[in-house]
């Protein structure tokens, strides 16, 4: 039995739920939401709760039914408010600027990356960290990704783009060999 799957979702206020044929959408102040439904999954809304229950008792719907429900949560709680994602750029002369639904970054290439910015996600730049925000959770994790594979940090001098938590293992690098050896 899911743990996740059994707990109800509760509906805050601001928030329209619409339960269609094979999707669910969420509105609210920050925009609207439409989550797939999965298969073998039935969502129902009741008394201000929505509540995810199996149509079937194999593994896999098993597998979905947590899923199914931690995607409406995070759905009902990017209607209401905004997910972020913090990136650090660190390295001599790299830097990020917004111009338009342009991201503009220059890390180091002999040329400058430019990003087009999805519709639902806000950024800006504030010195050397650049902030993430939007309503989709799935769709800010993987903007950021995207983002941080354009110059991953690299252990040796620390340089590149890296997650504001991320700890990066460093390296010593070559040591002077051969002075005392002769």
């Amino acid at each position: 039995m899911s743990k996740i799957g059994k707990k109800p979702i509760k509906i805050e206020d601001g928030v329209t739920v619409k339960i269609e044929t094979g999707a669910v959408k969420v509105a609210g102040k920050n925009g609207a939401l439409e989550v797939p439904v999965l298969p073998w999954i039935s969502v129902a809304e009741k008394e201000g709760e929505i509540n995810v229950s199996l149509l079937s008792k194999n593994k896999q719907a098993r597998s979905n039914w947590g899923t199914m429900r931690a995607l409406l949560q995070n759905a009902v709680t990017g209607a209401t408010k905004d997910f972020n994602k913090e990136l650090i750029i660190e390295g001599v002369g790299y830097r990020a600027e917004v111009a338009g639904s342009v991201l503009n970054l220059n890390l180091g290439y002999s040329h400058p990356i430019k990003f087009d910015i999805p519709n639902g996600i806000r950024m800006e730049v504030v010195k050397n960290t650049l902030k993430i925000s939007g309503a989709d959770k799935e769709l800010v994790g993987r903007v950021a990704a995207k983002i941080r594979s354009f110059r991953k940090p690299e252990p040796y001098n620390g340089k590149g783009i890296r997650y504001i938590n991320e700890v990066i293992k460093r390296k010593a690098g070559k040591k002077a060999a051969g002075a005392s050896a002769k």
